[in-house]
Order: structure tokens, then C-alpha cells, then sequence
């Protein structure tokens, strides 16, 4: 039976001509885990919100056709009958969180749908041990790192208990572990639970292998709806469609007969074709493998610092850190590891409680936030924070104005870099989460700094806009500006950071290239390198997988030949 079903709906939000959701008819039955992938402004996040009522009830615009749930109208419905059997976490947490207090975040949907005292500590107790929230019951919200409010969302939605749960990128802010636990807790919702699951999600790579069906949007339509994993990949492999996970990307690309969907799985197919050393297969060393040598130059230097926020418990450690012109370095970790409040030290947004951080050999406690404005850009996790003008291009150009540039083609250069140009008279508040990230990084790379400091800056972005903004990074790295970039994308930094620094409990733990950081790990490591591991340890980017498999493959062809 369908639990959800859109018949010929289209929709355009409110002064905007191109509809967000176009002809769309969907069917999704009970219990299917149903994946959503698409480019950013494709209309996954405006489908979704179609399900909930959202549209049009929330956002306005033109609206035609029908959804439906469990075979009633979704307009005729009243608001609780509705939240009672559809759950959904939005993108931002932010936007969601209403009570200051984590427990009372949790209970705050189940009073509202009038639930008993003693069954509300019950749920309370199940989705924050599920969930590792137990520790934080009695923290304030606005103390919780950005993935610890993700995860506060989720269990506060599972509390509920509703039958039809709705993702929209609910990992996108958790470090590897605890995305892979947030997605096995959902995958034994559904299976267990009967749970219908509708997940939107970037990094592939996480969920791919989990869902029952996928559905493949652009431009607001369903171009392909699939419930064989391996037909899917075919599909996309057939349309040039970039939204598969990286090991099944590698093989489709490099045209292999049989593909994986899982690191596992492709590592069978590689054992069973005899692979290994003796073959050939290690690449050769390639540029940009390790660091560039340091100058002699020191932009940033971090002594002795610790931090804590209002004299309680210190939150960074002794971090010794020494940043050079063209460093570019991603910083990983596990969420609540002190990786933000390192980025906002670096800026100057807080002071450390001991040791000193040096600009250019001058402390920087001598110079008040506005003053480093132009030297230092900062990105925080939170886009919204930075958009408050009327226009895409007032934000970049409002940059430059209150920092006396007068090079107005730099605005035109940094709207096309970041494929904001069709969006430049829009208000960037109707964007989508990714297009809002991208206005945000232009309007702090507007000021031309010497160091950028990006927290979580791929958070919304598809595959393709990824490639865009690592290759912007590359460029402004070659440039000479010092790039800093806290991420749990472990795709990202692998593809793009030449530097890797680990953090945990307020430490540096370890600092060193990629080829060393993310090799001969088992979870701060890419599929690609997971892939490849015990085999070639050194191939840690998909470019480098492709080569290899690439080489694999001749050899055996010409061992084949040489056979007949």
C-alpha cells in the first residue's frame, strides 16, 4: 500500500518563474528505504518539503496537483495528524531547535502530541542512548557543536515515533563514526521497525548500499527511478550522472563488467582477480602526493594555547600549530573535538585563556576582530549568519565597499567561480542550503584574505560543486593564500587537502600528508584508499584509483592475450 503518493505535482516558489517541481508523480509504498540524489537546485529538498505540507503551506508559491497520505489529501489533514505520522530533519539544525535545554529538546514533540510524563522519560532514555546523547541531557543547545544539535534533531524527531521519517542530509555535520552510526540506527528502523525512510544525502558513500530504491532529480524532475542498485550505477554511468558512491563511480569509469556498491564488495572483485603487487599495480609517485616544502615565512603561529569557555573545562589543549603562506590543511576529528573553537581562536573571535597566537610575527590579541577582517576570512558552519543583504551580489560587493576594494570585476570573477552568476540579483535567502554556503564563501573570499579558515564548507554542496570549490582552493592555495578547513568529508580532503591534522578531546593528535594520515586507517580514510588497502597504500584519491585500476586492467588484458 502507498503511504505517500504525489500525482502530477508542480510548484514554483513565490516570484520565481522556473518551477522547483515539475509533472512529478511518486508512489512509495510502506517500510522502502528511498534515496534521493541529485545536483544542488535540483529539487530534492523542495520535494520533500512538498511530502510534509511545507509546501505551500510554509513557503507560498503556485502549487498544482495532489499528496497524498495513506490515501487522504494532505491538505484536508490537521497539522497534528500530520506530525504525528511524518517526522522530518531538516538540513539546518538551527531552524529546528526550540527549547535551550537538550532534554527538553526531546520532549518538547512529544507534549505537543500530549504523551504521558512516564512515556516521554522512556522514549527520552531509548533515543538518547541510541543516539550517545546521554552526556549532553543537561547541556545547553547553544554549547552543542553543530553535529551534536544534528544529532539532537534526529532524537528528538525519533522520540515521536512517526511512520514516515524524512531526511535531509542528516549526516552532513557528524564526523565518520558517528555518521555511520546515525545511518545503521535508520537502517534498523526500517528493517526492523517497518519504518519508512526517505533520505536525501551528498555523501554517497555513506548510504548508497542502504536503500531499497533511488531516485535521480534534475531540475525538478524524477529522470530515473530505480530499485536495482547496479542498474542505477549503469544509468548514471550511461548519463555521466556523477551522484554514485566513489568505489562504484571508479569501476563504472574505468569500465568494469561487474560493479561494486560497497568497499567490500570491490575489494572481493579485486582479491578474486588475483591483484597484488607482483602485478604492477603501485603507482608511480605523482606530484602533489606530499606537502610543498615549507618557506621560510610564518603567516600564523599558535603557542601554548589553551581555550575554555567561561573558565570551565579547557576545550583546547597546548596546540602548537605554525602556518605558512600556500598551506593547505584540512583538520579532522570527531565532533565536540574542538575543532571549531580552534577555527574562531584563529580569527580572533575568541581569545585564548593561555599562550599566544602570533599574525605575521605580531600577537594578535593587539588587534580588535574588524582589524583582521581583511587578512583573515572566516566561514562558520552556519551560511545564514553572513547573507543580510537584499542581493547574491550586494553580499560580495558589500565585502569589498566596507573594505575599500574598488576592483569591481573581482565580484563578476567570484560569481562565475562559484556558479552564482544566474543567482546574482536573487535574494540569497531563497536559495538552497548549498547556494546559500556558496554566497557565504564568496562574500568572505570577496576580501582577498591571506588565510581562510572554512568550517565545514562542503555541507550542501553535491559532487560537482565539491569539485568546483576544491579546485578554487587549489588555485587560491597556488596563489599564495593559506587555506584551513575543518571537514568531515572524507572524500574532500582526500581529493583536495595535501595536509592532514587530527584532533580529539582539544589535541592535535597527529599532523602529516595525506598519503600518511588517511592510509592505514579505518575510518578517517576514503573509500578509495580503503579500497586499495594492504594492496597500495599510497592511493588515497580517486584520480590515483582510476590510474591504477586502469593499469590493472591492461595487465590482465595483455595476460589474457598472452594465454590465447
Amino acid at each position: 500500500m502507498a503511504v505517500l503518493a504525489l500525482e502530477n505535482l508542480t510548484y514554483s516558489y513565490p516570484d520565481e518563474s522556473k518551477p522547483a517541481l515539475d509533472q512529478i508523480n511518486l508512489s512509495i509504498q510502506e517500510g522502502e528505504f528511498v534515496l534521493i540524489v541529485g545536483g544542488s537546485g535540483s529539487g530534492k529538498s523542495s520535494l520533500v518539503r512538498a511530502m510534509t505540507g511545507l509546501i505551500p503551506d510554509f513557503y507560498g508559491g503556485r502549487i498544482r496537483g495532489s499528496v497524498k497520505l495513506d490515501s487522504e489529501e494532505l491538505t484536508g489533514m490537521g497539522k497534528a495528524r500530520v506530525i504525528q505520522k511524518v517526522g522530518m530533519v531538516f538540513q539546518d539544525p538551527e531552524s529546528q531547535l526550540v527549547m535551550t535545554n537538550v532534554e527538553q529538546e526531546l520532549a518538547f514533540g512529544m507534549e505537543n502530541l500530549g504523551l504521558s510524563a512516564e512515556l516521554m522519560k522512556r522514549r527520552i532514555m531509548e533515543v538518547s542512548s541510541a543516539l550517545s546523547l546521554q552526556p549532553f541531557l543537561h547541556n545547553d543547545i547553544s554549547s552543542l557543536s553543530g553535529g551534536l544539535k544534528q544529532k539532537v534533531v534526529l532524537a528528538s524527531i525519533l522520540a515521536m515515533q512517526p511512520d514516515i521519517l524524512i531526511l535531509d542530509e542528516p549526516t552532513s555535520q557528524l564526523d565518520p563514526v558517528a555518521g555511520e552510526e546515525i545511518l545503521t540506527i535508520i537502517r534498523r528502523l526500517n528493517e526492523e521497525n517497518g519504518l519508512t525512510v526517505i533520505l536525501i544525502e551528498q555523501r554517497l558513500e555513506r548510504c548508497f548500499h542502504l536503500a531499497d530504491r533511488i531516485l535521480f532529480m534534475e531540475q525538478g524532475r524524477i529522470v530515473h527511478d530505480s530499485i536495482n542498485r547496479q542498474e542505477a550505477v549503469r544509468w548514471a554511468a550511461v548519463h555521466n550522472n556523477p551522484f554514485i558512491p566513489p568505489v562504484a563511480r571508479l569501476f563504472a569509469k574505468t569500465g568494469a563488467a561487474e560493479i561494486p556498491m560497497t568497499v567490500k564488495e570491490g575489494r572481493k572483485l579485486l582479491k578474486t582477480s588475483s591483484l597484488s603487487r607482483e602485478q604492477g599495480l603501485i603507482k608511480e609517485t605523482s606530484e602533489g602526493d606530499d606537502p610543498p616544502a615549507k618557506r621560510s615565512e610564518i603567516l600564523l603561529d599558535v603557542e601554548k594555547l589553551w581555550f575554555s569557555y567561561n573558565g570551565g573545562t579547557e576545550v583546547l589543549k597546548n596546540i602548537n600549530l605554525t602556518i605558512h603562506p600556500a598551506d593547505f590543511l584540512a583538520i579532522m576529528g570527531e565532533n565536540a573535538a574542538g575543532k571549531t573553537t580552534l577555527l574562531k581562536n584563529l580569527q580572533g573571535l575568541l581569545r585564548p585563556s593561555r599562550g599566544k597566537i602570533k599574525l605575521a610575527d605580531q600577537d594578535m590579541n593587539n588587534f580588535p576582530v574588524e582589524a583582521l577582517a581583511g587578512t583573515i576570512g572566516y566561514l562558520a558552519q552556519n551560511p545564514n549568519d553572513y547573507l543580510f543583504q537584499p542581493t547574491v551580489q550586494d553580499e560580495i560587493v558589500f565585502t569589498r565597499h566596507n573594505l575599500g576594494l574598488k576592483n569591481c570585476s573581482r565580484v563578476d570573477e567570484l560569481l562565475e567561480k562559484l556558479a552564482l552568476t544566474s543567482h546574482a540579483e536573487t535574494n540569497p535567502r531563497d536559495l538552497s542550503t548549498g547556494e546559500r554556503q556558496r554566497v557565504a564563501l564568496a562574500s568572505i573570499l570577496a576580501a582577498e584574505p591571506k588565510l581562510i579558515l572554512l568550517d565545514e564548507p562542503t555541507r550542501g554542496l553535491d559532487y560537482e560543486m565539491k569539485a568546483c570549490l576544491g579546485k578554487l582552493l587549489q588555485k587560491l592555495q597556488q596563489e599564495g593564500q593559506a587555506i584551513i578547513v575543518v571537514t568531515h568529508d572524507m572524500e574532500f580532503a582526500a581529493e583536495y587537502a595535501p595536509e592532514i591534522i587530527l584532533m580529539s578531546q582539544g589535541q592535535i593528535i597527529s599532523r602529516g600528508s595525506k598519503s600518511e594520515m588517511l592510509s592505514r586507517s579505518t575510518f578517517y580514510s576514503s573509500q578509495v584508499s580503503k579500497l586499495f588497502h594492504n594492496i597500495d597504500d599510497r592511493i588515497v584519491t580517486f584520480q590515483e584509483g582510476e590510474k591504477a585500476l586502469q593499469k590493472y586492467q591492461r595487465n590482465r588484458r595483455d595476460d589474457v592475450c598472452g594465454d590465447h
